[in-house]
Parts: C-alpha cells; structure tokens; sequence
C-alpha cells in the first residue's frame, strides 16, 4: 500500500517538473495516449452529485463571493482517471457528498461522445476541463504534496465551534500560510491509533476546553474537509468532518479504503485499453493492452503469463458493454501470454503494465484504441447489477423518466 501510494507521487511529481499546474490554453487529450498532468487544469469544489454507474457527477467550483449560489459543474471521470479518497485509491460511490475535491481536469477527448455537457469557452465556477484525471480529496491531497494542516487555536461554545489552522509542508512551512477558520460540531469525528472519539471525548480529556478559546501549539494533523451551510453572512466556510490526530489512523483510514477498492476492482474487472490485436483464423486473436494505473499492486501481481482470463468490451465510463447480467455473459476467454513492465516511468493513468492475452473468440467490442476489461480466472465471477451494464444502446448512458416505474 506503502509502495502503491509512492510510485504515485513519484509520477505525479515528475509529471509537473516540467510545466505549471493551470496552462494558458486548454488542452484536449489525444486517443491512445495518457495526458501529462501538467497540462490539466487544477481546481478545488464540493461533491454535489454523483452518478457512480456512470463516473460522473457534479462539482461546486470554489469561487470568491457568494460560493453557495454556484450552480453544481458537471465533471466526468477519464477512462483512466483516477479518484483518490483517505489516501487510497476510490471509486465515486465512496466519497460522500459535500465532501471537498481536488480536481486536475482536461477538455473532453472527443465532445462527441462526453457523457457530460461541453463547454465551448469557460469561466473560473464553470472550467471547459471538465474531464477528470485525478479526483482527490483533502487528505489525499496533503499526502500528495507533502502537506499537513496545523492547528493554531480552538474555540468551543455549546458542542460546536471554529478552528484556526493552516496548511503548511510537512518539512517545515516559511510562515506566510493563511490562517484559515474552519467549523467543527458534535458530529466531527477525531482518530487517534485505533480509537475514534467524539468532541465529548476530548473535552472529557482536557485536550480541548468544553466553552472558549485554548491554544493548540501548531499541533499537525491531516483534516477531512466538507461544506455546510454557514450561519452569519459567511458566504465560504469549510468544515471538518474527521481528524486525524497521527499516523497511524491515517494508516488505517488509508488501509480500509484500499481493501474496498480492491473488492471493488475484483468484482468489475481490471480496466485497460487495447494498444494492438494480431487477428488470426476463426475469430482467434492475440490482444496487447495497458492495464490502467493508480491501484493496490497486489491487484496487479494477480495477471501471470499462463493464467487463464476474460476479456470484455467497455464503453468510457467503463460499463460493460457486451452480454447482460454478467461481465463475462458475453466476454472473451482465452489464457494471458506474457506479463511486461513498459521502459521508463509510467505516467498517470497507466500502470506500465502491459499484457498479451489470447482468445480463439474475439468479440467485435475489442479493437485497438478501445477501452475494455480484463479478470484473471482467480477473481470472483459475479453478476452487476443492471444500472452497471450497457444491453442495447450507448443512450442508456442518460436515463430518461421512462426508468421509474408506472403505478
């Protein structure tokens, strides 16, 4: 998990050596290959809507001003974009909403096709990036840039509050961070190894005082940051929803996220997207893919030259596309022929990784430059449920009221 979350911040990190963060121009990714990051546009907004079926959902763009009148942007996941959440790769369905997002997004790869609407010209609470390379949120985040939050002072009235802080390097900051003031309440969870406690807790401790104002020294701590609604005229106020008051429950946040992932990915298939195939006679056909990047390595040590596997076509969102019910109702059998680690660094997106598969029965959904998933035979074989599958037309991509039922 250590390594997983290293290598990830490695290519990150090389990816932006380069360039800047937010580029002049907007730039639209090109088909087959994996953007740099330093091209994409960086934001931060609130989770206001989630279509995980779909990975898709809608982000309120921060802005100076009247934050809370920002109408939701539309965001939608890359085939190989990544979401981040507790320090640990995530699926859309587990971060909760109005939950705080660091986003680095592209313009859609081909608006034709983007299951989110385009925007021709953007401003700074709608960006035209709209298409996400990488979703995380403020834990992830820190993790990612070498950064903690610092805890100035407290102050307690009636179970609730605000907490002076700011977010600094790890290392050492130079003091010019802004002091931020964020609400806390009854309902702020505070992990400390394996214990979660309450603000009851802590007041019952003496670490925090049950009424006014204490000092906290510049304690650090890594903070979950959401957004409610503010009393007083206060337009834009983060509040912490969890505290982690040390490594080590960070390190099980951290863990339990990776292990939900994992189950995740087991049971929907590894994504990847087919770089060659060599036709043979009588549908046969060797397969050459990229397993997409940012995932636990132990999902990946599961595909061995020898094993046998499945492969199936898969729209953008990387919902089945062939055979109902099941992944593999229609998909690809056939045995993996070689394991290869790509030259070079592997950038965001890809795990350079690359696999030859064999079938004797090609489907026609898997064509090079296409999106497609692979699971070995040792991966559980279970059936989705039916919004997590396309049967008959790319359109179910926008369900209409004709899905509710008629009483």
């Amino acid at each position: 998990m250590v390594l997983v979350g290293s290598l990830m911040l490695q290519a990150i990190a090389r990816s932006e050596e380069s360039g800047t963060k937010n580029q002049e121009q907007p730039y639209r990714p090109e088909p087959g290959k994996f953007p740099a990051l330093e091209k994409a546009l960086s934001y931060r907004g609130v989770l206001a809507f989630v279509d995980h079926a779909n990975r898709r959902g809608s982000l309120r763009v921060e802005t100076p001003g009247e934050f809370f009148r920002n109408a939701p942007h539309p965001f939608a996941m890359l085939p190989y974009g990544i979401v981040r959440y507790h320090g640990a790769p995530a699926d859309l369905r587990d971060i909760p909403l109005s939950t705080v997002m660091h986003v680095r997004a592209f313009l859609p790869p081909d608006p034709k096709v983007s299951s989110v609407p385009v925007l021709q010209k953007g401003n700074p609470d709608r960006p035209a990036e709209n298409h996400v390379m990488l979703l995380e949120d403020e834990p992830s985040f820190c993790l990612r840039e070498g950064m903690v939050w610092k805890l100035k002072e407290v102050e307690v009235q009636a179970n609730q509050g605000l907490i002076a802080a700011t977010r600094e390097p790890k290392a050492g900051g130079d003091g010019k961070a802004n002091v931020e003031k964020l609400t806390f309440n009854a309902a702020t969870r505070f992990w400390r190894g394996r214990e979660c406690l309450s603000l009851d807790d802590l007041i019952t401790e003496g670490v925090w005082p049950a009424n006014g104002k204490k000092s906290l020294d510049g304690q650090a701590v890594l903070l979950g940051l959401t957004w409610e609604p503010t009393p007083n005229g206060v337009f834009l106020r983060y509040h912490v929803s969890d505290i982690w008051l040390d490594d080590a429950a960070l390190q099980r946040a951290t863990k339990n996220q990776t292990e939900a992932h994992k189950a995740l990915i087991r049971s929907r298939w590894m994504p990847a997207w087919v770089d060659a195939v060599e036709y043979g006679k009588f549908g046969r056909a060797k397969v050459t893919a990229t397993l997409f990047g940012g995932m636990d390595n132990s999902l990946y040590a599961d595909f061995k030259a020898g094993s046998s596997a499945q492969m199936n076509s898969v729209e953008n969102t990387l919902k089945h596309t062939h055979g109902d019910y099941s992944p593999a109702h229609m998909a690809s059998g056939g045995a993996i022929l070689d394991v290869t680690r790509l030259p070079g660094d592997a950038p965001l997106g890809s795990s350079g990784i690359q696999i030859r598969f064999e079938t004797d029965q090609i489907i026609e959904g898997i064509r090079p430059g296409r999106v497609v998933r692979v699971r070995p035979t040792s991966w559980p074989l279970v059936n989705l449920s039916r919004e997590e599958y396309l049967r008959e037309s790319l359109e179910e991509r926008f369900p209409s009221p004709d899905i509710f039922p008629k009483y």
